[in-house]
């Protein structure tokens, strides 16, 4: 038998394992969300990996003339007594790219110095080709907390520099779906860019909600076409789970597999059937075989409660009937009043129309007694209209 204090200790753990293992296991664990800085770069098997914590880190190699410098993710400088030469700044993702056989990455660093360099490089000044080793030097070890310049090269014209490091390289990540995008354009990636959830949608933002009124949301899915079919059909999770109706349409939806120059869409219908305080959060996953899912998340307020489709279109549905079945029986009406004057009454022409009388009355109130008549207000001849009588009396004058 357990002591009551080893049974509690027990308790505790088996809730900690089991909070673990959903949490490992919840289709919405993980996100491959973009860094927070330019300083990373995805590996040659697409998995991310990310150097933030290590920018700014300086690394110096020691020339006849001067020191070399590179302050990682910053810029590479030429360090003498009399000042220093800048060779490039780094500042784009796309200056960060993996490499080749014995070079893991490649950083790019542009529109240095402008001086005895104008016209090189497309007139971008001192450039700086940076090599990353993960590990040491090819020719032997490397000293340093960070890591080390293992070699310098400078061109004829001393305009580029190619520099060779060695750091120990940054722990892999997510593995990145690349050249897979969503966004609200079908030539536009706001939320997702080559398989990174942007800023803003990586987590909830109440700057980025939308509002109540906005009850639908288009995005547009793009791939490669040779992975579009990994990807599989969108998934969303809402929180808190009731107040708000969350309905996936569209093709993207039904699992059809979007390319470049063919977009899917994914059609976001939402309704507000409870008013909160706070905007709902709706995470959003598009599983992808072999690769970390695609994640990223809307919120939402609701600040009214919002009334179904269907409701609206039966209203619409009972007004159109309504309509009909009145004028139907006005036509009816008409007619038969029609048939009953001139069958049973004698009446021609408009005097046999069912409220000719109240319309010739309301006429002549209007325009006074000269105004238009009906036949039978000069004698009991129903067949002659009042204009006919008026131009008799005119003749008789």
């Amino acid at each position: 038998m357990l002591g009551g204090g080893e049974s509690t200790r027990l308790y505790y753990w088996l809730i900690v394992c089991a909070f673990v293992a959903f949490c490992l296991h919840s289709p919405f664990a993980a996100s491959v969300a973009i860094p927070r800085s330019y300083c990373y770069a995805i590996d040659n098997s697409s998995y991310l990996v990310d150097f933030t914590g290590w920018s700014g880190q300086i690394l110096t190699h020691e020339e006849k003339d001067g020191d070399l410098v590179v302050r990682f993710c910053k810029d590479v400088e030429f360090r003498t007594q009399m000042g220093y030469i800048d060779f490039g700044r780094f500042g784009n993702p796309n200056f960060f790219v993996s490499g080749s056989g014995s070079v893991n990455f490649v950083q790019g660093y542009y529109n240095g110095d402008l001086t005895n360099c104008e016209h090189t490089f497309d007139k971008m000044g001192r450039t700086a080709q940076v090599n990353i080793i993960c590990g040491n030097c090819l020719t032997g070890g490397c000293k340093g907390d960070f890591g080390c310049i293992c070699s310098v090269t400078f061109d004829s014209s001393k305009c580029r520099v190619v520099v060779e490091i060695a750091i120990p390289c940054a722990k892999q990540g997510s593995r990145v779906f690349e050249g897979f995008t969503v966004g609200f354009h079908p030539r536009s990636w706001e939320v997702v860019y080559n398989g990174l959830t942007q800023i803003g949608f990586e987590k909830p933002h109440q700057e980025f909600s939308f509002g109540t009124d906005q009850s639908q949301v288009s995005l547009y899915l793009t791939a490669t076409a040779g992975l579009s079919g990994l990807v599989g059909k969108p998934s969303v999770k809402i929180n808190p789970d009731e107040g708000l109706e969350v309905k996936l349409l569209g093709s993207a939806a039904s699992g059809v597999a979007p390319t470049t120059l063919s977009p899917s869409i994914l059609l976001v219908n939402w309704k507000c059937e409870r008013v909160h305080d706070s905007p709902y959060i709706i995470d959003f996953s598009i599983p992808i075989e072999g690769y970390d899912p695609i994640e990223f998340t809307f919120t939402k307020f609701c600040g009214y409660i919002q009334g179904r489709e269907g409701e609206s279109l039966r209203g619409w549905a009972t007004f159109g009937v309504i309509s009909c079945v009145l004028i139907i029986l006005s036509t009816v009406s008409c007619c038969g009043g029609f048939i009953y004057k001139t069958r049973v009454e004698h009446q021609r022409g408009l005097d046999a129309l069912p409220g000719i009388t109240i319309l010739s009355a309301c006429l002549e109130t209007l325009s006074g007694p000269r105004g238009y008549r009906l036949g039978n207000a000069y004698n009991g001849t129903s067949s002659h209209t009042s204009w006919e009588r008026v131009s008799t009396l005119n003749d008789g004058r």
